[in-house]
C-alpha cells in the first residue's frame, strides 16, 4: 500500500490501514514524513489518557475498565501500548493485548502494542504521531499505556491531555516514586488494588507530599481503584472528566497542545541534526584522524563539524 493509498485509508477509518500506518512510525519508514503531513490538518479532536506505572500495578485492567466506561458512552477508544523494545527482535511484548482480550471483538475499539524500532528518537518522538494517526482515524479517546521505569517513559506520559500515575501497596512507597520523577507529570493519581492492605497508606503518603509542593490551578485528586471489580472506577472517569473541564475552563488545553508540539518539533529537528552531524564525522576521515592525533580538541572539532553540516544544508 503506497502512502496516498494509507493516508485515504486512515481518514476512512479502516483498521488495517491504521495498523500499518504505525508500523510506518515504529520503523521510521521514510514515507513518514508524507503519511504526516496527510492527516494533520484532520487531527486535534481526540481526547488523551496517558497511563503510566511501574510494572505490576495493575495498567491494563485499569486500562480495560477505562475503555469500558467510554464505550458505555459510545465512544469510540483506541489504546497505545508502548511496550520495551526488545534488543533482540526489535520487537514490543503484546502482553497487553492478551489481557484486553474483553473488547478484540469490539470494532470501536483498536487495540495496539507499539514498540519504537527504528523511530528517530525513541518512543518520546515514536508516541505523538502514532496517537495522531489514531486521532485522524476518528477515535474519540486514545489511551496511551506505558511503563514508567524511566524518562521516555515520563515524556509519553505527559504527552496526553491527562496523566494518570498509579500506584499500588507493596509495589516501593511514593517517597521511591518521587525520585524517579513520576509524580511530577500526575494529573490524577491512583492508587490501585485497593482491597489490598497497605493502600491507604499509599494514599496518606501522596497526600502529604502533594502539601509540600507549591499550591497550583489544578490539585491532582489522589483515588483508589480496584480495577478487577470495577471498584472506584467510576470516580476515576468523573475525576477525569474534571480534569479536562478545568483544562477547557482555563484555556490550559490549547496552550499544553501547543507546548507539546513545539517540543516535539524541536526534538524532531535536534535528532535529525544529530543524525546529519554522525553521518559526517563517519565520512569524513580527516577530522576523525587529528582528532585520533590529539591536533584537534573534541570542542573544535564539534564546532568544524557543525559548520560544515550547516553549509552542506
Amino acid at each position: 500500500m503506497n502512502v496516498s493509498a494509507l493516508i485515504a485509508g486512515v481518514l476512512a477509518r479502516e483498521p488495517r490501514a491504521v495498523a500499518r500506518a504505525i508500523s510506518l512510525v515504529e520503523d521510521g519508514d521514510e514515507g513518514l514524513a508524507a503519511l504526516s503531513a496527510g492527516i494533520y490538518e484532520r487531527t486535534g479532536g481526540a481526547a488523551t489518557i496517558g497511563l503510566t506505572g511501574a510494572p505490576g500495578v495493575g495498567k491494563s485492567t485499569l486500562a480495560t475498565a477505562l475503555v469500558r466506561q467510554a464505550r458505555r458512552e459510545g465512544r469510540r477508544v483506541a489504546v497505545l501500548a508502548v511496550d520495551p523494545t526488545s534488543p533482540y527482535t526489535g520487537g514490543a511484548l503484546l502482553g497487553d493485548r492478551v489481557r484486553m482480550q474483553e473488547h478484540a471483538t469490539d470494532p470501536d475499539v483498536f487495540i495496539r502494542s507499539m514498540a519504537t524500532r527504528g523511530h528517530l528518537g525513541g518512543m518520546a518522538l515514536a508516541t505523538p504521531e502514532a496517537v495522531r494517526i489514531l486521532d485522524a482515524a476518528g477515535y474519540d479517546l486514545v489511551i496511551v499505556e506505558t511503563v514508567g521505569v524511566g524518562q521516555a517513559e515520563i515524556e509519553v506520559a505527559a504527552a496526553t491531555d491527562t496523566a494518570l500515575v498509579v500506584l499500588a501497596p507493596g509495589l516501593g512507597d511514593a517517597v521511591q516514586m518521587a525520585k524517579a520523577g513520576i509524580l511530577e507529570i500526575a494529573d490524577v493519581f491512583v492508587v490501585n488494588k485497593g482491597d489490598r492492605e497497605g493502600a491507604a497508606e499509599v494514599q496518606r503518603e501522596l497526600r502529604q507530599m502533594l502539601h509540600l509542593g507549591a499550591a497550583l490551578p489544578w490539585e491532582p485528586p489522589v483515588l483508589e481503584t480496584t480495577a478487577t471489580t470495577d471498584e472506584g472506577v467510576d470516580e476515576l472517569w468523573l475525576a477525569i472528566a474534571r480534569h479536562r473541564a478545568h483544562l477547557d475552563a482555563t484555556g490550559s488545553l490549547r496552550v499544553r497542545r501547543h507546548a507539546r508540539t513545539l517540543q516535539e518539533v524541536e526534538a524532531l529537528a535536534a535528532e535529525r541534526f544529530r543524525h546529519a552531524t554522525v553521518r559526517a564525522l563517519a565520512a569524513d576521515g580527516d577530522l576523525a584522524d587529528r582528532l585520533r592525533v590529539r591536533t584537534i580538541d573534541p570542542y573544535a572539532a564539534a564546532d568544524e563539524l557543525l559548520r560544515r553540516t550547516a553549509n552542506d544544508r
